[in-house]
């Protein structure tokens, strides 16, 4: 039996009119008319009073109704399962990351991986480096992109490269455009604002502790949320701010940025969990190596070799 027909069949129980029903079908009256005369030869019986107003079913019409819901709703409920079954066949890769590493050429690798693996869902989600360890333990993400290093034996972290720290002015700041590096003790004194304000540790721990190692206790004004907030911040002359140095690239137009004279650095972190041996992982880790020879940072020399 055609499920077509019975499709048909059910709206003009429903609609008890045929013009009605054709109507919701999107389909000329007459076609749908020989259709149900159709449906009708098949099962060898009238199926629809048509003499009466609204059109009523005959006993036979009213079995074949009953038995046609039941019909129809369970190649409803195959299609879902089939269509939800496919939908879960395919490739998905899920990134996480913190903000500042969007400014630290995330986007030209992902953008990289899309050429390579265009049939395979990727997903981003921006989250704390602490909520990537809990997210890749959990299954939520398969690799993340953090600035804080920490210890889990139930996570692999490979430090891609270390990042220069700058200092972030207002333009218009006495300290803003001298010649060559600025020192940390030149800074002491200035207004800091510090990003993330929580959770905890995270970059503003680092930040604090690169003034102290060198005896340095940071005039903290601002604890910004997160990093554009506190570049709108140090715009506004509210303080000045230590940030990655990808971060220059971004926001120059009213901020101005100053190298440090002292060795201070970020880590960019790729973390993932150990022995995964997908292709996708292993996709990225390629990308980051061949793209890190590119640009001149050297490939860290765990991703030269694969993945463990």
């Amino acid at each position: 039996m055609d499920f077509r027909l019975l499709r048909y069949f059910v709206m003009v129980a429903e609609e008890g009119n045929f013009i009605r029903a054709a109507e919701r079908l999107h389909i000329a009256q007459p076609p749908l008319s020989r259709a149900i005369q159709q449906l009708e030869a098949q099962v060898g019986s009238v199926l629809i009073d048509r003499s009466s107003r609204p059109l009523r079913l005959t006993a036979v019409g009213k079995l074949l109704h009953n038995q046609a819901l039941q019909l129809l709703a369970r190649i409803e409920d195959v299609e879902t399962m089939i269509k939800a079954a496919a939908a879960s066949e395919q490739r998905r890769f899920v990134i996480g990351f913190v903000a500042s590493t969007i400014y630290a050429r995330l986007p030209e690798l992902i953008r990289e991986f899309r050429k390579c693996a265009d049939d395979v869902e990727l997903v981003l989600v921006e989250s704390t480096t602490l909520d990537q360890i809990a997210a890749l333990k959990e299954g939520r993400i398969d690799v993340g992109f953090g600035r804080i290093r920490f210890e889990d034996p139930a996570v692999r972290r490979i430090v891609l490269r270390n990042e220069k720290l700058v200092a972030a002015f207002p333009m218009d700041h006495p300290l803003a455009h001298g010649d060559g590096p600025i020192s940390l003790h030149d800074l002491a004194t200035e207004p800091q604002i510090i990003y993330p304000r929580q959770p905890r540790p995270s970059y503003a721990d680092q930040v604090i502790s690169t003034f102290r190692d060198y005896s340095i206790e940071p005039r903290i004004v601002h604890e910004a949320r997160e990093l554009q907030i506190a570049i709108g911040l140090v715009a506004a002359e509210e303080g000045i701010a230590i940030v990655p140095e990808s971060v220059r690239r971004a926001r120059s137009h009213d901020v101005a940025f100053r190298e440090l004279a002292e060795s201070a650095t970020s880590p960019i972190i790729m973390s993932h969990r150990p022995g995964d041996h997908s292709p996708e992982l292993s996709l990225m880790q390629s990308i980051i190596a061949r793209k890190y020879r590119d640009w001149g940072y050297g490939a860290p020399a765990v991703l030269s070799q694969g993945v463990d």
